[in-house]
């Protein structure tokens, strides 16, 4: 109960999604506003929305996977980054190529 009070008064925040990540999972959006303190209760929020998101996202360390990146205005995040309310979040698939 205690977790669910903690979520309730968490900060309302942006986070946007990309396109291949959306795709995965029908009727999710591109644009997202949640609660969450942390960028790891944000993770598990995209997956109570959306079944299977966290491990699209995080592996089973838990961390965010290597192709993945997380950016909390503009800083590169790790799981533990805390938030605050109207921060804006992206989750951004890693670009690689030779």
């Amino acid at each position: 109960m205690a977790a669910a009070q903690d979520r309730k008064d968490s900060p309302t925040l942006v986070v946007r999604l990309p396109g291949v990540l959306v795709d995965l999972f029908p009727g999710s959006a591109r644009q997202v506003e949640l609660q969450a303190a942390t960028v790891d209760e944000m993770v598990d929020e995209l997956d109570r929305r959306w079944p299977g998101m966290r491990g699209r996202i995080c592996d089973t360390r838990p961390a965010i996977r290597k192709h993945m990146n997380i950016f909390v205005d503009g800083e590169r995040a790790t799981l533990a980054t805390r938030l605050r309310p109207g921060m804006e979040v992206f989750v951004l698939t890693a670009i690689s190529g030779g």
